[in-house]
């Protein structure tokens, strides 16, 4: 609370930029900055110090409206199908272009368009109460109300927060393909170590408010050490790579994902299952 003795700086010497076309996860224990970070880029919250360009332009430089900032930096928060109350699935993804002014046609393509880039059939779901649905796809539906603005970048503040695997799952499906088929840049806060190894080509590290560590995910998970130490850790499959490679088997230890992990793994796997069914061949009659 600023001005009383309660007050804290959130953010301390952050410089941030982040290109058209990546997926940046920004990873952190609770209370590192991550959300706050993020809220300043579409203007949610203003600096005390510094600037935030989008596009080149210091958002808060006079003269510049934040409505067109947002339009381009479209923030989904966390839990955000809390944030749903409309009657119908159409009319919620409705509410933020339909409030942009747009008119009722181009409405209506922004809902389909933004419908079809999350794959939720308009004819199946359109008309059904957004509290009908699953998990996961109440989850696509808040997706959708913000991609029905267009923006240029989509912010997920915690996206599989508090999902069962299947809908972890798919919601993580869903922001691959924005990115991979509809080329939306992606920036990705996240706890899981195991989520932004597999989708993020950057990570970026906060702790006490500081950006500690900035680069690929393989790069930044070889400072395990560092990471533990703040908090946090490595994909559970780097651990197990790096024991199994202690005990002498000779496996890689950079490995972050499971798919990795299988393609290092399943030669030897193989080998030993010949030699297994060798072994079970009965000789000079021993074991008989």
């Amino acid at each position: 609370m600023r001005g009383t003795p309660l007050a804290r700086q959130a953010l301390r010497d952050v410089t941030l930029s982040i290109a058209e076309g990546e997926l940046v996860a920004i990873i952190g224990r609770t209370g590192s900055g991550k959300s706050t970070l993020v809220q300043h880029f579409n203007g949610l919250l203003k600096p005390d110090s510094g600037h935030v360009f989008v596009d080149g332009q210091d958002i808060w430089q006079k003269g510049v409206a934040l409505r067109d900032v947002r339009r381009k930096v479209g923030l989904v928060f966390q839990y955000p199908e809390h944030q749903l109350f409309e009657e119908s699935v159409a009319s919620d993804i409705a509410f933020a272009p339909r409030n942009m002014g747009l008119a009722d046609n181009a409405v209506d393509d922004a809902v389909r368009e933004a419908m079809r880039i999350v794959d939720l059939n308009y004819e199946e779901f359109a008309e059904r109460s957004p509290f009908e649905l699953s998990g996961g796809q109440k989850r696509r539906v808040a997706i959708a109300g913000v991609i029905a603005m267009r923006p240029k970048v989509l912010i997920l503040d915690e996206p599989t927060a508090g999902m069962d695997p299947r809908g972890r799952e798919d919601v993580l499906g869903e922001i691959q393909a924005l990115h991979d088929e509809h080329g939306y840049t992606i920036v990705l806060v996240s706890h899981s170590m195991e989520d932004v190894a597999r989708f993020a080509n950057r990570l970026v590290v906060m702790e006490d408010g500081r950006i500690v560590m900035d680069g690929p995910p393989r790069n930044v998970f070889e400072r395990r050490d560092e990471l533990v130490e703040i908090g946090l850790g490595v994909p559970q499959v780097t651990d197990l790579m790096a024991e199994l490679a202690r005990r002498g088997y000779g496996f890689p230890t950079d490995v972050i994902t499971v798919g990795e992990a299988s393609e290092a793994l399943l030669p030897s796997l193989l080998a030993a299952s010949g030699l297994a069914r060798e072994s079970d061949t009965p000789c000079g009659g021993v074991g008989r």
